[in-house]
């Protein structure tokens, strides 16, 4: 009996130290505009799902997600109903689709990820439909779906016959949205037609920490833009088919035992779907054929299929690329490694001229060692999820008297909670809500920040309206080069009303050593939602009329990296200004101005961006200034869609502080229609950057799309990429994509590229850029 009752305790210990805190932590989260005791936090359990492998839990689960009346079914947006639905260990028998909300996070124990297991007779597109075909369209539009997460699964269809169609997971989704740490188990057998992901509209977003077992393809995608690291294949038929796309970067793949690695070769030789992919830091191991592709020399439109490959690893690949017809475009026996090959339009220096077609190995890029881990790929970490820790190693902010009803002053219970946290060597907490705050937040060394369903913390006040003396509304470190480390993850900052002077997070913070600081999941999110009153009622859009309402300056800028700081990480992290409001079911345009979007001083860096976008800001969207050492995973810029009614020429005046351009010089004389309008891109006397994918897109001129198209001569702005300064050095760019835009890429305000040059799918294309 002394032995049973020991027995029980050890397990009894066992189990409380790997409960997920997650479960565990008091959830206090208020969505204030979503009434009366709506629930923010669902476990699954609590709704009668049973994760015992025998009960089917499908109703459970869907009702779990649907408590409080979320956006869901015929509903277009929303940021009134956030939702964390949390799932524990266990394995949950399924036998027809999981069908996520809107603003909804999918979160499973990430200590022991729960199993979502289809029956024999499952009937649905997807384990998890991400967004359902109620008719015969996408119940959401795929553009505008954001801000949500699906983490720590396993998906699991080999139940299902192996010849008969199954899906993982459908994910046609857009920015701010990622899937993290999810395994997609599928038969293997040489009849299988399961496929594991399926992404066929949006524009994403970040997927990372991906495994496929088996099926016959492992993801099949087609998507604007993405960002996707660390997948790996194993056994699939082919491991990724790419439908279409602009631009796609994938890093640290590893693709093993499938028959085919990458197929682009959607549309045939005269019609290529796939605009560009980029692969770099990545392992093909015992795949007959590496990538598959319809590009030749004269394949159209003649630069889609832009392909960049740069430190591949290759074991028993008899065919690294193979071309249409079976020709061989590049070939590997026995193992060896890739250090830069591909096909598409090359350029360098500084003047105009006409594209390098080639075809074959280039020099690869000349890699700083700060930028990189000891095996000399780029550096990445996912998301910190502190799966180990027990929850007494946190607190909430609600423990200090938060509020988060978008009116309370929480400036002073939101700073204490976070210098307690730091103190007492705990991580904060914040419960979803919203934030407002009249005062800078110092967030200072030491700090490890989680939100809840994406809490906000929202300026509001005259403290942040001065256009002439700006103040951080999130303050990273107290004095530009502090010494020190922080982890920031899930939450939003935004603005409240006019704040002609609020800069949405300065980060000061200088991190040294091996493991920098890290933003995941950490957004700016400018206007267009309830609470914000920054929405139809205040701003309308307002096409044709030049004139700037004075009270619909939101922002000053969405962030800055100042000149002492480094060693900073980020991933996924979208600094947005409002485009629509979420909140209308019509998703009804507006007219706002935030100043500057993402501006980088820091001297030395090293900084890595994964997955990042930068949208609708009136100067800029990436300024990048006497910098050095930065990574660019797949940036994504929009310029704003009033423009140039009004154009950049205001309502921001230049700050030469800042570096900010001047438009009145630059676009004097005879620059082009549409040259004083947003820079999508811009490096200033900086050196060591390194830019793996780029979207930069101008879709609207006044509000109307005419002008985007190759047929109306790509002409809603001038120019969108500059590269400037005599210190300038080193500036590498792969598969650089632009739209709406006639000179892609300028070096000291002279053409480099044109974008007829670059006639790609939608998008222009520039394989290869380098400054020299």
């Amino acid at each position: 009996m002394q032995f049973v009752s020991l027995l029980f305790a050890i397990i009894g210990i066992v189990s409380i130290v790997h409960a997920h805190w997650l479960a565990d932590i008091p959830h206090r989260g208020l969505a204030p505009f979503a009434g009366s005791n709506y629930p923010v936090f669902r476990n699954v359990k609590d709704y009668g799902a049973r994760g015992d492998g025998v009960t089917d839990d499908t109703a459970a689960i869907n009702a779990a997600i649907n408590a409080g009346n979320p956006c869901n079914r015929g509903c277009a947006s929303t940021t009134t109903t956030p939702a964390v639905v949390y799932f524990p260990a266990g394995t949950y028998l399924i036998s027809s689709s999981i069908l996520p909300a809107y603003f909804t996070q999918l979160i499973g124990d990430a200590s022991s990820p729960p199993t979502l297991k289809a029956t024999a007779n499952f009937a649905g597109f997807g384990l998890i439909d991400g967004n359902p075909y109620y008719s015969p369209v996408l119940n959401w539009k795929a553009v505008n779906v954001f801000f949500r997460q699906i983490r720590n699964f396993v998906l699991d269809t080999t139940a299902i016959a192996p010849g008969t169609a199954a899906t993982g997971m459908h994910w046609p989704t857009s920015q701010a949205t990622s899937l993290q740490n999810i395994v997609f188990n599928m038969p293997v057998t040489p009849d299988v037609v399961h496929v594991g992901l399926f992404i066929e509209e949006g524009s994403g977003g970040l997927i990372t920490d991906l495994t496929f077992n088996g099926g016959a393809t492992g993801a099949s995608m087609g998507n604007q833009q993405y960002t996707m690291r660390n997948l790996r294949f194993n056994n699939c038929k082919t491991a990724i088919i790419q439908l279409w796309n602009w631009g796609w970067t994938y890093h640290g793949l590893s693709i093993n035992n499938c028959q085919v690695g990458i197929d682009i070769s959607a549309g045939g030789s005269s019609k290529i779907e796939t605009g560009s992919i980029t692969v770099f830091d990545s392992t093909f191991t015992n795949v007959p054929i590496g990538i598959k592709t319809a590009w030749t020399t004269t394949s159209n439109p003649p630069t889609a299929g832009s392909l960049i490959l740069e430190n591949i690893s290759v074991n028993n690949v008899p065919v690294v690329v193979q071309g249409p017809n079976g020709n061989t475009l590049a070939g590997s026996l026995g193992s060896s490694i890739i250090p830069a090959w591909g096909n598409g339009h090359a350029y360098s220096g500084g003047s105009p001229s006409l594209p390098n077609k080639f075809s074959g190995p280039f020099t690869p890029n000349p890699r700083p060692a700060s930028l990189l881990t000891s095996g000399g790929r780029y550096y990445t970490r996912s998301k910190p999820q502190y799966e180990n820790l027990p929850v007494s190693s946190f607190v909430s902010v609600r423990t200090f008297g938060a509020k988060g009803d978008a009116s309370t002053d929480d400036t002073a219970s939101l700073q204490s909670a976070i210098d307690t946290s730091v103190a007492q060597n705990k991580i904060l907490f914040i419960d979803h809500g919203l934030y407002r705050v009249t005062r800078t937040i110092l967030i200072p060394p030491g700090a490890k920040i989680v939100g809840e369903a994406y809490p906000v913390i929202l300026s509001s006040g005259s403290f942040f309206n001065d256009i002439n003396n700006p103040k951080p509304v999130v303050q990273v470190g107290s004095v530009s080069g502090q010494a020190g480390y922080v982890e920031l993850s899930d939450f939003i900052v935004s603005t409240q009303n006019t704040q002609a002077g609020a800069i949405c997070i300065q980060w000061n913070l200088a991190t040294s050593g091996t493991t920098p600081s890290g933003m995941w999941d950490v957004h700016v999110r400018i206007g267009g939602f309830t609470g914000t009153q920054q929405q139809i009622a205040q701003c309308p859009k307002t096409p044709g009329n030049p004139t700037v309402n004075p009270n619909c300056l939101v922002a000053y800028m969405a962030m800055h990296v100042t000149k002492q700081a480094s060693g900073l990480y980020m991933e996924n992290v979208w600094l947005w200004t409002a485009d629509h409001d979420i909140d209308d079911q019509g998703n009804t345009q507006i007219t706002i101005y935030s100043g500057r979007g993402l501006l980088i001083e820091s001297q030395t860096g090293p900084l890595w961006l994964w997955g990042t976008g930068s949208e609708h800001h009136v100067l800029y969207q990436y300024q990048l200034v006497s910098t050095s050492n930065i990574f660019l995973g797949q940036i994504q810029t929009e310029t704003p869609y009033f423009n140039p009614s009004p154009s950049a020429l205001v309502p921001f005046p230049p700050n030469p502080s800042l570096s900010d351009p001047d438009f009145s010089v630059s676009c004097a004389g005879s620059q082009g229609p549409n040259c004083a309008t947003a820079w999508g891109l811009r490096v200033v006397n900086s050196k060591n950057i390194f830019v793996y994918g780029a979207g930069l897109y101008s879709f609207f001129d006044d509000y109307s799309t005419s002008c985007s198209t190759f047929d109306q001569g790509q002409r809603c702005q001038q120019r969108i990429t500059s590269i400037e300064g005599g210190e300038t050095r080193e500036v590498n760019i792969y598969n650089l994509n632009t739209i709406g835009t006639r000179e892609m890429l300028n070096r000291d305000g002279v053409r480099v590229a044109w974008y007829e040059d670059g006639r790609n799918t939608f998008a222009s294309n520039l394989g290869v850029y380098k400054s020299g």
